[in-house]
């Protein structure tokens, strides 16, 4: 693998982060068996994916293992995302046949709205059980997500309570617990789950750069490095006015880019510091809004991809 120098900090100018972060420990095998178990306790899955990446975010091992079971792509942080982006990711999702509808901080989903929208995927179901003379079952959800997705901090917006434990980084939520969210809807939180491979390298940078993955499970520069890529690409200027960068900062070499970035932000030659800078602020929102995903990655529909 090619690699170039710098004062004493070795780049990889062609980098593989796959190969280098080991994303699926012991407890997140045990919580993908435990959906496993427990998903034909529940009547639909909500699926929640992260608004920046929502193709790249969605879990192929949750689709194998809930085929069949109706099934609510509900995209979240839609406040940090390209909004023209989200509703084109949204009609995507519909044209293809997946119920799917966005959220963010601002616009709360409440109860009532997550009950009537599962209430007409279940529309089928719920008119059989009528014609059985069962009325008014309790539909029972079960939540699942990619670590950080903001699982916790949506289920706590449905059932206007902090029942969920809330936190910015993977792995918060530790157990699985049925939550009552209103008098016809139950919900079993779960924690956040990834797949034991990723299909491609672009998936695993798009979980690193969002949250998805530990900070500790990946190198910081190589993350940092997609970052500058793509907002070089997409966000040129915020990514200049965020960092002080000249024109020809910006033509320089996304190494070379890295080490001016680092240097700007006070941290002399603290490189793992400079990329950490970056990550976060992409984020928190300080590099603008943004979408990883454009719609020409995806195919005719998610069987058989990710």
């Amino acid at each position: 693998m090619a690699r170039i120098f710098r004062r004493n900090l070795i780049f990889k100018e062609v980098f593989s982060i796959s190969s280098n972060i080991q994303w699926f420990p012991g407890h997140m095998a045990k919580a993908l068996h435990q959906f496993q178990n427990n998903v034909h306790l529940a009547d639909i899955i909500f699926e929640l994916v992260d608004a920046r990446c929502p193709y790249s975010s969605i879990n192929p091992e949750i689709r194998k293992i809930g085929r069949g079971k109706p099934h609510l792509l509900i995209l979240t942080k839609a406040d940090l995302a390209d909004t023209e982006m989200t509703q084109s990711w949204v009609r995507w999702f519909r044209l293809h046949g997946y119920a799917a509808t966005s959220v963010d901080s601002k616009n709360n989903l409440t109860s009532n709205q997550i009950t009537k929208i599962a209430q007409q995927i279940l529309k089928s179901k719920i008119n059989s059980d009528h014609a059985k003379g069962i009325a008014n079952k309790t539909i029972r959800a079960i939540c699942v997500g990619v670590p950080n997705v903001g699982k916790s901090t949506l289920l706590n917006q449905i059932i206007k309570r902090r029942a969920a434990q809330v936190g910015n980084r993977p792995g918060i939520t530790k157990g699985q617990q049925w939550l009552k969210s209103s008098r016809n809807l139950e919900l079993l939180d779960t924690p956040g789950i990834l797949w034991p491979r990723f299909q491609n390298e672009s998936i695993a940078y798009k979980l690193a750069l969002t949250g998805a993955i530990k900070d500790n499970l990946y190198p910081k520069d190589d993350v940092a490095l997609f970052a500058i890529d793509f907002f070089r690409n997409h966000a040129e200027q915020n990514l200049a006015k965020r960092y002080r960068l000249t024109g020809d900062d910006l033509k320089l070499s996304r190494v070379d880019l890295l080490m001016k970035i680092t240097k700007n932000a006070g941290m002399l030659q603290d490189f793992n510091r400079g990329s950490m800078r970056i990550i976060l602020d992409a984020r928190r929102g300080k590099l603008g809004n943004f979408t990883l995903d454009e719609l020409s990655i995806a195919k005719s529909g998610l069987d058989n991809d990710n």
